[in-house]
């Protein structure tokens, strides 16, 4: 079954559209790469697939489910987001941090029980960072502070993760570490759909890539969508997809 899906989706703000004509398919076990200039509305569509603002035209779809029908607390069940990862201005331990992920499945006022704590270790463990579960979430990297929020979405048992910019301001090595992470969510059937500024990490992960771009809305496999024309059109600057002697597909600009 499809996990997530827009149908001729409409985005924006009050009267104004952003985008349109958004037709996206979220499978099991996929990664989405959705790429566009800075201001073309990437967040706002992850607002509106997340519920936060209404569709100005079409519809989102979980599981077969109009989301406007859906109450937020059913939609964080089956929709998780990771955002970028900043200093939180808490000194909440890097469990505490992931038990939030379990709200969605506490009653009102409801304190976490002993099987949020052992989902909660549980994706740490997925993640192999179990050992920072009681270290302060103000005094780890930044790399491990993406995986820990990314372990936060995880714990939200969730079919779908949205990420917006996971690798944003990360160095090199806890890029790779965090695209690693990504890439192996697919093997549990989860659904990850996540925005870059760096469209060589659609080589990288993704199945499927979405581009949102001033001329309109385009998604589909990654050696079809990721051409040196479309990307050159993306970005209004020339460019070209070359391969490396070792196989590997690189952005170059031409």
């Amino acid at each position: 079954m499809t996990l997530l899906c827009t149908h001729d989706l409409s985005i924006g703000y009050g009267r104004t559209i952003i985008a349109r004509g958004i037709d996206l398919s979220v499978e099991p076990g996929s990664v989405t790469c959705l790429l566009g200039p800075n201001g073309i509305g990437k967040t706002t569509l992850f607002k509106t697939l997340l519920g936060l603002i209404s569709p100005l035209a079409g519809r989102v779809e979980i599981e077969g489910n109009d989301l406007a029908t859906l109450n937020q607390t059913t939609v964080a069940r089956h929709i998780a987001y990771v955002p970028q990862a900043q200093m939180t201005a808490f000194t909440y331990t890097v469990l505490d941090l992931v038990v939030m992920g379990r709200t969605a499945h506490l009653g009102a006022f409801a304190a976490p029980s002993a099987n949020d704590y052992t989902v909660a270790i549980a994706a740490l463990e997925r993640l192999g960072i179990a050992a920072l579960a009681h270290r302060d979430a103000t005094r780890i990297s930044g790399g491990q502070r993406q995986l820990v929020l990314i372990a936060r979405a995880l714990a939200q048992q969730s079919r779908v993760i949205v990420m917006d910019e996971p690798t944003a301001s990360l160095d090199l090595g806890n890029r790779i570490l965090v695209l690693d992470t990504i890439r192996s969510l697919s093997t549990d059937h989860l659904a990850v759909v996540l925005s870059t500024h760096e469209p060589e990490h659609a080589f990288v992960v993704a199945d499927r890539v979405a581009i949102l771009a001033a001329s309109g809305f385009l998604s589909g496999p990654v050696e079809s969508v990721m051409t040196s024309e479309q990307l050159s059109r993306l970005y209004r600057v020339g460019l070209v997809v070359e391969k490396t002697p070792s196989g590997r597909s690189v952005v170059s600009p031409a």
